[in-house]
């Protein structure tokens, strides 16, 4: 047995990297009962709490100028074996200051391995200095588990030792609510059977203008069949910046021309499952930040659901195009947006046939697998 610590928002704070972790942990939990799991979490948590057999310690701030508490609290529970730091830059900001707070457990004896996940790689073009310069830095981790390819190789170019990457997917939940009824659906999720009609489409996820919905919408505009199609629009508004707010205006006064349901707050993995099961088909519009990889846990959420997808072709759903290239259409293209979506309606159960790489790449990538991954990685680098 050993024990381990994870760095990371954890539920209820509305963040994807903390649905990532508790996914992760509760995977890693069924597989090996007898591992110690502590979380070192954002304060968003308020006091400590056990869930499901983890212990949850809310120790740091977003984007703190030190994480000294996390040595402190390190201390308090006696040390562990792997301290896990689930990167992102939006949590720990454009600094180094994570990085050399774990560095400083393992010299301390706190920690005897120290690995990063990176949900976010940035490319030298973005002119991001604090990002790569923390990417530079980070040969002198035990390991750093990145989720695609791109992801990878950019940090190869970067200087990063290819022996310290591995590549471990993103997990998938294999949905549990394809066999519920549909009334059970909707009146769990709050939704009226008269609101929807024809083909349902979903689009889950904050609300951002990275999500691309004013194309989707665009899109659908340009169908000459717009009225026999409902599109459910669901997720929680992040109103960062002037475009986000123009953004949302746009799909508000859209709602009154278009059949569109637009449900807007947080939404908990469970209920982005059950409006996967809801659909016919999930579509993914994104338009990525440039000079940035990442992957969607959306994505992961959806696929598992066994459901056509349509996306655009960005680094963030890079296995989409991987495994599906033709359910995929450039970004910022709605006219192709339009005639793809058109062809999907006409052809839907042939899409359903040709997803079947895509839906074998969900059961390969079910969190109990990727759980395990986890678990040898571990192993080797306290084995080093």
């Amino acid at each position: 047995m050993f024990k381990l610590t994870y760095i990371s928002t954890y539920p209820p704070t509305h963040c994807g990297i903390a649905e990532y972790t508790k996914f992760l942990v509760t995977a890693l939990k069924s597989v090996r009962p007898d591992v110690k799991i502590h979380v070192l979490s954002d304060k968003s948590n308020q006091t400590f709490k056990l869930s499901g057999g983890v212990e949850v310690h809310p120790v740091f701030e977003f984007k703190a100028n030190s994480y000294q508490s996390i040595l402190d609290e390190l201390t308090l529970i006696g040390g562990v074996d792997v301290l896990h730091v689930q990167h992102e830059y939006g949590i720990f900001g454009y600094n180094d200051l994570i990085l050399e707070a774990a560095l400083e457990a393992k010299r301390e004896k706190l920690v005897k391995s120290v690995i990063f996940t990176l949900h976010s790689v940035y490319h030298p073009l973005s002119g991001n200095d604090g990002a790569l310069d923390l990417q530079k830095k980070l040969n002198s981790v035990d390991a750093v588990i990145v989720h695609s390819y791109l992801m990878e190789f950019e940090l190869q170019n970067q200087g990063l030792d290819p022996l310290l990457i591995r590549r471990i997917p993103h997990g998938t939940h294999l949905n549990p609510f394809l066999e519920t009824p549909r009334h059970e659906l909707l009146n769990e999720l709050q939704l009226k059977e008269d609101d929807i009609s024809g083909m349902t489409l979903v689009t889950p996820g904050f609300l951002r203008i990275d999500k691309g919905l004013d194309l989707l919408i665009q899109s659908i505009n340009n169908l000459d069949k717009k009225d026999s199609m409902t599109l459910i629009i669901a997720g929680e508004k992040r109103l960062g910046t002037r475009e986000d707010k123009e953004m949302f205006d746009f799909i508000e006064d859209a709602c009154k021309r278009l059949n569109i349901i637009l449900v807007e707050k947080y939404l908990s993995s469970e209920e982005i499952l059950k409006l996967a099961a809801l659909a016919d088909i999930i579509i993914l519009p994104y338009r990525d930040r440039p000079a940035l990889y990442s992957v969607s846990g959306i994505l992961h959420l959806s696929m598992g659901s066994f459901k056509p997808l349509l996306g655009t072709r960005v680094p963030r759903l890079i296995e989409l195009y991987q495994f599906a290239p033709r359910a995929t259409v450039p970004p910022k293209k709605p006219e192709q947006l339009s005639k793809t979506l058109r062809w999907y309606i006409r052809n839907y159960e042939h899409m359903v046939a040709y997803m079947a790489n895509l839906y074998s790449y969900a059961v390969r990538t079910q969190w109990i697998r990727m759980a395990r991954r986890h678990i040898k990685l571990y192993r080797e680098t306290l084995a080093t």
